[in-house]
C-alpha cells in the first residue's frame, strides 16, 4: 500500500514537473520542425580545381593552391551558421596521363551539410595540385550534391584553366541545369584568367543567372568567395507561376511581385496592372535562352492602354552570345488630384523574336520572368514622364535657351569684325 502511494506520489510529482515546462514556454525537440529547418536553409558548394596548374606562383608570390587554401580558411571562418557548406574538388587525385580517368577525377572532400569549420579546414589542408580539369563532370556532380531541399543553391568555382574533358562542353552542362528549373545558380571565379578561360567561365556563370569574377590577387578571391556564400543566406523570392493571354481583356490581372512563365518562340503575352492617379509602375521582363537559338533576336516590352494606345515601351536586342535578355520600363502616372478616382488598368504585353535553330524543339516555351512594382509616383508633378523625356524638359529648355543667346552673341561679333574690316 505504501508503494503504490509513493509510485502515485512520484507521478504526480513528474506531470507537475511537465506541466510546469510547459507552461514556461520550454518546448520539447520537434522532428519534424528540424527537418522542415534543414530543409529551407541554404546550400552552397565551393568547386575548387586542384590540377597541375594550380601550382603556378603567380598569386602574390605565391603558388595560386596556396592562396585558394588561405582564401578558404578564411571564408569558413566567415560562413554564416544557417548556411549548409560543402567542397568539391577537381583534378584533385589523378595524376597519371590517361584522359578518361583524368576526366572522373572529382570528389566531394567535404560533404554539404552543418559546418564544422575544424574538420573542413584540415580537408583542405591536405589538397596538392595533381591531375586534369573536369570542369563540366564536377559541375554535375557538384549539382547532385545539392539535390534536395527549398532553400537556395549555390555552386562557386573557382578555376584557373579551361576544361581539359571536351566534347563534354561545360557550358552546356550549366545550361542542362538551369534547364531543370531546380533553382541553382552557378557562380565563377578564374584565377589569372585568359581569353578562352574568360570565355567558358563567362558562359557557365550567364547559363544560370551567376556572376564571373577575374581573381589575381588572395585578397579578392576572399572577399568575393565571403560574399558569394553570404548571399546564398540571403532570402529568396520565389516567382509565382502565372499564364499570360493572347489579348489584355483575357489577362492576369497582377500586383507588385514577381512571376513566372512560358513563351514560345515569336510569341506575344498579355498582363493586366492596375495603377491609381499618383502611383508608378516599373516592370521588366527577361527571357532565358534555354537552347540554341538563332543569333540577332529581342525582347519587347510595352504597356498600353486596355485600347492598344502604347503609353511607354522597353526592349532590349540579343546577338547569340548571352543566354538571358532583358528589358524594362516605367510609367510614371500624373496625380489625378482625386483620391477616389479609378485606377487606369495598364496592359503589358511581352513579344519576342526569337527563332529556333535547326533541329531544336520549340515546345514547351522558353522560360519567361516579370518583375511588377506598383510605388507612389513622384511628388514633384515635373517628375512625371512626358513624351518620355521626364525631367530633362528642363535640361533641353536650358540648352534651346543657351543655343539662342550663343547664336546672337557670334552673330553680333561677326557683324562687328566684318564692319572693322571695311573701315580698315
Amino acid at each position: 500500500m505504501i508503494r503504490k502511494q509513493r509510485s502515485a506520489t512520484g507521478l504526480g510529482a513528474l506531470l507537475a514537473v511537465l506541466a510546469t515546462l510547459l507552461a514556461s514556454g520550454i518546448a520539447f525537440p520537434d522532428g519534424a520542425a528540424a527537418d522542415e529547418v534543414t530543409a529551407d536553409a541554404p546550400k552552397v558548394n565551393l568547386v575548387l580545381d586542384v590540377s597541375g596548374s594550380m601550382r603556378a606562383r603567380d598569386i602574390d608570390g605565391r603558388s595560386r593552391m596556396a592562396a585558394a587554401k588561405q582564401a578558404f580558411n578564411e571564408v569558413l571562418d566567415a560562413t554564416p551558421e544557417e548556411v549548409r557548406l560543402g567542397i568539391r574538388t577537381l583534378g584533385a587525385d589523378y595524376p597519371g596521363d590517361d584522359r578518361k580517368a583524368g576526366c572522373k577525377d572529382t570528389a566531394q572532400l567535404y560533404p554539404v551539410g552543418p559546418l564544422d569549420r575544424t574538420e573542413a579546414k584540415a580537408a583542405v589542408a591536405t589538397l596538392t595540385p595533381t591531375g586534369w580539369t573536369p570542369i563540366g563532370p564536377a559541375l554535375l556532380k557538384a549539382a547532385d550534391d545539392l539535390d534536395g531541399g527549398n532553400g537556395s543553391k549555390r555552386i562557386v568555382l573557382i578555376s584557373d584553366g579551361e576544361d581539359t574533358c571536351a566534347p563534354l562542353d561545360p557550358c552546356e552542362v550549366a545550361r542542362e541545369i538551369a534547364a531543370k528549373g531546380i533553382g541553382l545558380t552557378i557562380d565563377t571565379l578564374g584565377l589569372v584568367p585568359n581569353t578562352k578561360m574568360r570565355q567558358q567561365l563567362s558562359c557557365i556563370a550567364e547559363a544560370t543567372g551567376g556572376t564571373y569574377t577575374s581573381v589575381e590577387h588572395t585578397d579578392e578571391l576572399t572577399e568575393k568567395v565571403n560574399q558569394l556564400v553570404e548571399r546564398a543566406a540571403d532570402p529568396v523570392v520565389t516567382p509565382v507561376a502565372v499564364e499570360g493571354a493572347e489579348r489584355c481583356a483575357d489577362a492576369p490581372a497582377l500586383k507588385s511581385g514577381l512571376y513566372t512563365d512560358r513563351q514560345e518562340f515569336g510569341q506575344e503575352r498579355w498582363y493586366r496592372v492596375d495603377v491609381a492617379p499618383g502611383q508608378e509602375l516599373r516592370a521588366s521582363v527577361s527571357v532565358a535562352a534555354d537552347r540554341a537559338v538563332n543569333p540577332d533576336y529581342g525582347v519587347l516590352l510595352r504597356a498600353a492602354t486596355v485600347h492598344g494606345r502604347e503609353i511607354v515601351r522597353g526592349e532590349a536586342a540579343g546577338n547569340g552570345r548571352t543566354d538571358v535578355i532583358s528589358t524594362g520600363l516605367r510609367y510614371p502616372k500624373p496625380d489625378g488630384g482625386d483620391e477616389e478616382a479609378p485606377a487606369e488598368t495598364v496592359c503589358l504585353r511581352v513579344t519576342n523574336s526569337f527563332s529556333a535553330a535547326s533541329g531544336v524543339k520549340t515546345g514547351p516555351g522558353m522560360p519567361l520572368e516579370l518583375t511588377v512594382d506598383v510605388v507612389e509616383g513622384p511628388s514633384q508633378a515635373g517628375d512625371v514622364a512626358s513624351f518620355g523625356l521626364g525631367r530633362g524638359w528642363w535640361l533641353l529648355g536650358v540648352l534651346v535657351l543657351t543655343g539662342f543667346l550663343a547664336g546672337m552673341v557670334w552673330g553680333w561679333l561677326s557683324r562687328w569684325r566684318v564692319a572693322v574690316w571695311r573701315t580698315n
